[in-house]
């Protein structure tokens, strides 16, 4: 590229302020878990998972990556004895609010939700709604302006 890029990515890191590792675990081994527990990028950005958690007694106990799924009961143990530093959730949206709740109560710091629902908490965490079906309609969007700008330059 004629330029360092792993320096060029640290620095532009170092200005968002990621340039430390964040600790995530993921609650929720359900589709949107497990393609998150084995997606590597973010590993590679400094988000390192620790662990993940599910209540389904067909997913507990289960190897995801190199991840068991550990029980919901275990939550609090888990972050007692291990910096989380955000919770993704992974969640049906009839669970979202409570399972927000209680991981904010232990002291996580960050959500990323991928529930449908907008969350909000009275407690001092951030939070990232990341709502897939708004992604599509923009591309719907943009795929639309692009037929239309090709159907112009065709006349």
């Amino acid at each position: 590229y004629g330029y360092n890029v792993k320096f060029l990515h640290s620095e532009i890191g170092k200005l968002l302020g990621i340039h430390e590792n964040y600790r995530t675990i993921i609650i929720g081994a359900g589709n949107m878990g497990r393609a998150l527990a084995n997606h590597r990028l973010f590993e590679k950005r400094g988000f390192v998972n620790e662990a993940i958690f599910d209540i389904n007694p067909e997913v507990v106990g289960t190897t995801i990556n190199r991840y068991k799924v550990m029980h919901m009961d275990e939550l609090e143990s888990f972050t007692a004895a291990n910096r989380v530093d955000i919770a993704i959730l992974c969640v049906p949206n009839s669970q979202t609010a409570a399972v927000a709740e209680r991981v904010a109560s232990l002291g996580i710091r960050g959500l990323w939700n991928f529930s449908p629902m907008d969350l909000k908490l009275d407690r001092e965490v951030v939070i990232e709604n990341v709502h897939l079906g708004d992604g599509l309609m923009l591309l719907g969007y943009r795929l639309s302006r692009h037929d239309s700008q090709q159907d112009s330059q065709k006349k």
